[in-house]
């Protein structure tokens, strides 16, 4: 059996480190406003992965709570030196799941989104690849996660059920 994949990041300053173990459950990149704005750029790029997969090799993050679009707001981890956001935490997914920030990763390469969303309020010159799926809006993860991205989903529901 093979070793499981991981990915270091960490932020500008290197007084974040971390490395992701494993694959993430899948890559987003978002083109909503509300990314534009936070990330003061054309989209966000990130890998949502279990959180217990994401080990904090050195320094310590300063968490922000920002608005969102949903009303629920996100929980934003920064460097406190350089103030580098190297993941989030939203409602939905709580603490269990982040987004980890693509571009703080030392090869981002290794990790292309798996899907284009909110591709309706996408800048008109970002030119989107071809074969990656996209959509207006959000999606539903039983149509577009692989499987075994699914049954990972799956065990965190069950660890971490929601409040109804």
């Amino acid at each position: 059996m093979s070793e499981p994949t991981s990915f270091l990041g960490g932020c500008t300053c290197r007084h974040i480190r971390y490395r992701l173990l494993g694959k993430p459950l899948f890559v987003h990149c978002c083109h909503c406003y509300w990314c534009q704005r936070e990330t003061g750029t054309a989209f966000a790029l990130n890998a949502m992965i279990e959180a217990e997969r994401v080990q904090l090799l050195q320094g310590e993050v300063t968490v922000f709570e920002t608005p969102t679009q949903s009303g629920k707001g996100q929980k934003i981890s920064r460097c406190p030196k350089c103030g580098i956001a190297v993941w989030s935490n939203y409602a939905g997914g709580g603490d269990a799941v982040r987004f980890v920030r693509i571009g703080t990763l030392d090869e981002p390469a290794r990790l292309p989104p798996d899907i284009h969303i909110y591709t309706a309020s996408k800048q008109p010159w970002v030119v989107l690849p071809a074969g990656v799926p996209a959509e207006a809006e959000y999606y539903r993860a039983s149509e577009r996660w692989p499987a075994e991205s699914l049954e990972r989903r799956a065990a965190l529901l069950a660890k971490f059920p929601r409040e109804r």
